[in-house]
């Protein structure tokens, strides 16, 4: 009984699609924001990846501008909710987590470099951005694949009880 109640409300939460949708124009808006705002400037951008010392010298142009180009597209795709933007999403949150983590293991100084250079003081905003991105990896993304399979799963529920109360009835 205590189940069914408990199963119900996390039902509610995940299949609603405003907080979907809200959650999802959050995210894709955070994206969006970061690629344009490097993109305006990719050499300083460059520099900053450059100050990690893991990307080759001859390959920081095309990753200076590639990265918030993609970073960019996927937050345009993810805002229409397209197929797949979600999973670069995932991919690109995974790899930033991973650089972050790389920069506060080495003790760099280093600029975040998430939303261009103008960020907070360098070792505070490698720590912030890591938090941070670990909470969209965390919690941000699994809601909205949760509340994409609850909902699939809901529509599916409703689509085979319609089909069966057709054959039912003659």
């Amino acid at each position: 009984m205590v189940f069914r109640k408990v199963e119900n409300i996390v039902g509610i939460i995940f299949t609603s699609l405003w907080s979907y949708r809200i959650i999802r124009f959050g995210l894709s808006a955070i994206f969006i924001y970061a690629g344009v705002i490097k993109l305006f400037d990719p050499k300083d951008f460059a520099r900053i990846i450059s100050s990690y010392d893991i990307i080759p010298e001859a390959l920081l142009p095309v990753v200076a501008i590639g990265l918030p180009l993609l970073e960019t597209v996927a937050g345009i795709g993810l805002l229409l909710d397209i197929r797949g933007s979600l999973a670069v999403i995932s991919l690109l949150l995974g790899l930033f987590v991973c650089i972050l983590g790389y920069g506060i293991l080495s003790d760099l100084s280093v600029d975040c470099g998430c939303f261009g250079a103008e960020e907070l003081t360098k070792q505070d905003a490698l720590h912030q951005a890591f938090w941070r991105d670990l909470f969209l990896a965390g919690i941000i993304l699994p809601y909205l694949y949760l509340s994409r399979w609850y909902r699939t799963r809901s529509v599916l529920n409703h689509k085979t009880l319609g089909v069966e109360a057709d054959d039912r009835d003659p």
